[in-house]
């Protein structure tokens, strides 16, 4: 497979990394995590300016003609500056969704920076089950009535709409029967929860008490929205995939200097050969996992769903232990001091091990990957 880059893809990663060493250093990136929102609406329109947001979507979609490869070439610079601007809700997953579902009037808002769209999937007991829906939504007046709890919604106390998948037909684990819904934040019976995650992002527990929808505010099919909503999530865990190798390879890139200026004994920890070894044990996970990425990325829009889920799973998987892996070596070569909230290394650790549970830890993906009749080695 053919990873190499096109000359607008090289132009896109150029500007992207750029803005990554210029405007997100470690210190500039801790006061803005630290405020209101979290993340930076000036950085969110330079963003539309320098045509971020529209990179992912076909031009008759009003965008600039890329797809998931471009998300993966964003997150993946993202990744290096742990940048905290809600490019994964609102472009890669509200996106999608909004582009599915026929909404191009959103998503061009979408596109130029103006409108913040949270997705709002988790449920409480379902174990990364995209099926798994207990939300129901009960036709009434031509409408519908949606009455539940979803979690972990990023971004969704400075989104202005909601999109909730509800049960409209079927059993609770049936992937028929889950239609899709288009809410604004401010809809009655609609309520929010903020908190941070353990990686510092912002999201919220969403509470819906009998909040009325009207027609036009189903997204896409009546019944038939899990097609979509695990299309959608397939874009996103090929984003987080690729956010992983570029912090992956950050932290090479921070153990190593760390190694060639700290010393002990009077010799810098850099001449030592079983670190060395060690090291280099990371760079090479740092390389397999960006590879893995970019398939997945590849074939994120694949026509057939099941080589689909089948690529962006086997990365998941995979990249999930070897995220692991590489923050571990990085903490213990940094000694105490790489577990501080001073050090950087801690902050990348952290989003590596969020990224790993995010759509389903590495055991659930190497599972649906087994399933889907791929091979799978002893863990």
């Amino acid at each position: 497979m053919n990873f190499a880059f096109t000359d607008e893809q090289k132009l896109l990663a150029d500007s992207v990394a750029r803005f990554v060493a210029k405007d997100y250093a470690f210190e500039a990136r801790r006061k803005l995590l630290a405020s209101e929102e979290g993340w930076s609406r000036d950085a969110w329109k330079s963003f539309a300016e320098l045509g971020w947001l529209a990179a992912p979507f076909a031009e008759d979609q009003g965008g600039l003609g890329g797809g998931p490869v471009e998300a993966a070439i964003v997150m993946e610079n993202f990744g290096k500056g742990l940048v905290l601007e809600p490019y994964l809700p609102t472009v890669v997953l509200a996106g999608s969704l909004l582009a599915a579902g026929g909404r191009r009037d959103l998503l061009k808002d979408v596109m130029e920076g103006a409108l913040h769209v949270s997705l709002a999937w988790v449920e409480p007991k379902a174990r990364f089950d995209l099926a798994h829906v207990e939300t129901r939504a009960a036709r009434k007046d031509g409408g519908f009535v949606l009455s539940g709890q979803k979690g972990v919604a990023f971004n969704a106390a400075a989104a202005d709409w909601i999109i909730v998948p509800a049960r409209t037909a079927g059993g609770t684990a049936e992937k028929q029967g889950i239609t899709l819904f288009l809410l604004p934040k401010a809809s009655k019976g609609l309520s929010l929860r903020p908190y941070r995650t353990v990686d510092g992002l912002r999201a919220a527990e969403v509470a819906l008490d009998g909040v009325a929808v009207a027609p036009g505010g189903v997204l896409g099919e009546v019944d038939w929205g899990h097609t979509l909503l695990e299309a959608a999530i397939d874009r996103g865990i090929a984003a987080v995939c690729a956010e992983a190798a570029g912090i992956m390879s950050h932290i090479v890139a921070m153990t190593r200097d760390y190694l060639k200026t700290r010393k002990q004994f009077g010799v810098p920890l850099a001449s030592f050969q079983v670190l060395q070894h060690r090291a280099v044990d990371m760079y090479v996970l740092a390389e397999q996992a960006a590879s893995m990425a970019y398939r997945a990325a590849v074939l994120a829009d694949a026509r057939e769903p099941a080589e689909r889920a089948r690529a962006v799973s086997a990365a998941k998987a995979w990249i999930g232990k070897a995220g692991r892996k590489v923050g571990q070596e990085a903490i213990q070569m940094h000694g105490g001091m790489g577990m501080t909230d001073e050090m950087p290394v801690s902050h990348y650790f952290k989003r590596l091990t969020m990224i790993d549970t995010l759509f389903g830890d590495h055991r659930f993906h190497r599972r649906r990957f087994a399933a889907l009749g791929g091979h799978v080695d002893q863990d």
